[in-house]
């Protein structure tokens, strides 16, 4: 695939590339879409690990508060993510494994149903961007 935006978007087409070579047992789009499934389910399995068996992260979630007055772009400097402490090395390998995982099967299902992952990188980078805060409210 040509490179269609910067030298930092031919990653994705690289990539997308390497992808389409080396999954050879999975090509069915229900496979990939189950693989893709079980990937997610692995990083939410590695994070809730972080907290209940290393302990590296702890969660303390809790209502979000909000002061009346504020305006929606600055809704974000009072939102808290709800998580105390760092991955550890080990459970930050293993996370980036996983995700990688997720990657690769969201790549494939970009493959088998022929969508480019730049453009729709770019595509949703570009909606971000026009929406702003608004698109995730």
């Amino acid at each position: 695939m040509a490179c269609l935006f910067n030298e930092k978007d031919c990653l994705f087409n690289e990539f997308q590339d390497s992808v389409n070579e080396y999954l050879i047992r999975h090509r069915s789009v229900l496979d990939v879409m189950t693989k893709l499934q079980e990937a997610n389910a692995r990083i939410n399995r590695a994070v809730s690990k972080a907290v209940t068996n290393c302990g590296c992260l702890k969660i303390h979630a809790e209502r979000q508060r909000i002061p009346m007055d504020v305006s929606l772009r600055d809704i974000k400097n009072f939102m808290n993510n709800h998580i105390e402490g760092e991955l550890c090395e080990q459970c930050r390998e293993t996370l980036e494994a996983e995700l990688g995982n997720s990657f690769f099967y969201q790549t494939a299902l970009c493959n088998l149903l022929g969508l480019n992952l730049t453009e729709t990188v770019a595509k949703e980078r570009e909606r971000i961007q026009t929406l702003g805060v608004f698109k995730f409210c």
